[in-house]
């Protein structure tokens, strides 16, 4: 379960997109044009201290998945992957991450996708109530493992996943791929399903 806090944050998630997206070298798009959100999903952490966000957005072009880590302290060794610092009215000052160097986002998308695990309901603050928001994404693990397996474990994000379907070698010997599927709510319609994540083991 994810808590969403009625704040102002300072520089806003699409600011923030704006300035950074474009020096990436997945980003496509027009620089200058703005970024606009079209929907987003969490995951949720264990320990409650690190906020997952994913962003699905377009910035004059395809969709791009933009996962983000939110936390309350500089990530030791992350130097390479953080994006910015924002100022959060409720939590105060948080370090803002390219979810994909953060290793507590990676350990709950593996987790998902390989336990068949979905993305995280989402409360909000409501009139003094803490109501369910309606999801603007859903996503959906293939997997059935009870645990994440041992050994290693290779995760790969699709950055524009209207467009694009990478393969993750699949005549490895010995390896299974499992992967996360999302539709997403744009324009009054849900898309159909797209692979999102794929992890191979």
């Amino acid at each position: 379960m994810a808590h969403i806090y009625r704040a102002t944050i300072r520089p806003t998630k699409l600011e923030l997109l704006d300035d950074w997206a474009p020096s990436q070298p997945w980003f496509e798009g027009r620089p200058g044009t703005g970024t606009t959100l079209v929907a987003s999903f969490r995951f949720d952490d264990p320990d409650g201290e690190v906020g997952m966000e994913t962003l699905l957005v377009r910035a004059g072009g395809p969709l791009l998945q933009v996962p983000l880590t939110y936390r309350p302290a500089p990530l030791e060794g992350g130097e390479a992957w953080l994006i910015t610092t924002m100022e959060h009215s409720v939590l105060g000052r948080r370090w803002v991450y390219d979810a994909f160097g953060d290793p507590v986002y990676r350990t709950a998308l593996a987790t998902t996708i390989l336990t068949g695990g979905r993305e995280a309901d989402q409360y909000v603050e409501a009139d003094g109530e803490t109501v369910l928001r309606e999801p603007t994404a859903r996503v959906l693990g293939s997997g059935t493992e009870s645990a994440l397996p041992e050994g290693e474990v290779h995760i790969e994000t699709v950055r524009k996943p209207d467009t694009d379907s990478p393969d993750l070698d699949p005549a490895a010997p010995g390896r299974r791929t499992e992967v996360l599927t999302g539709s997403w709510s744009e324009h009054g319609h849900w898309s159909e399903p797209r692979v999102l994540a794929r992890v191979r083991f």
